[in-house]
């Protein structure tokens, strides 16, 4: 894997990568520039260590772990978004490795990471739960594994507008499959704040925190 400013091999769906790659290059900023509330409210404080942001966007959460002394893999499989991410690291963001690949696609270490951040993750549902398989076995021993996704208990919406929640990885999905090798440390709805961006519009969100023991 190389460092800030280039990206290393994609292995995921062209059509997935084609997708956001248009999306992104719709307008110059897709996010709202901040770091995901929950990651802050969760991890402010937190002894640093080797972080993986999945689907990291525009960058906010890779650049505000590395400012905290986290060496942060993000991933994304938009290379648009990443070119973007390593331009506003502008030189901060020597600790962080851009990857263009998808969680599945990613060669990424089994337990490599102390902590494994998913904010709202496009990570398709399967039969055999491989995303959540994935996200749980990047988790170092004593680690934190942080997902987060909007609250879509109420999917009628959602689905009026051409989305089902449940084609998606959900923070209750990953939950689901936490063994007595895990504790969770936070499962709950909250409400959240954000000055802008896509996504804006959501008022809650789910949080799941949870350790390796």
């Amino acid at each position: 894997m190389e460092h800030v400013g280039e990206a290393t091999g994609f292995t995921a769906e062209s059509s997935e990568a084609d997708e956001w790659d248009a999306r992104y290059s719709e307008r110059d900023r897709v996010w709202s520039g901040e770091p995901n509330g929950a990651l802050v409210d969760e991890m402010t404080g937190a002894r640093p260590g080797r972080a993986l942001d999945v689907g990291c966007g525009e960058g906010a959460d890779a650049l505000w772990l590395a400012g905290r002394g986290w060496a942060v893999t993000a991933l994304d499989v938009s290379r648009v978004a990443l070119d973007r991410a390593a331009a506003h690291a502008d030189g901060n963001g020597s600790n962080i490795t851009w990857m263009l690949s998808g969680l599945l696609d990613a060669d990424l270490p089994a337990g490599g990471f102390d902590l494994v951040s998913a904010q709202y993750p496009a990570l398709r549902s399967t039969a055999d739960r491989v995303a959540e398989r994935a996200l749980l076995a990047a988790v170092a021993p004593g680690g934190t594994l942080l997902v987060v996704h909007h609250d879509m208990r109420d999917g009628s919406v959602a689905r009026e507008h051409g989305f089902d929640p449940d084609d998606w990885v959900a923070p209750r999905d990953v939950a689901a499959l936490l063994d007595d090798g895990w504790h969770i440390d936070v499962n709950e709805v909250r409400e959240r704040s954000i000055s802008g961006g896509a996504g804006a519009h959501h008022t809650h969100d789910v949080v799941l925190r949870a350790h390796r023991v």
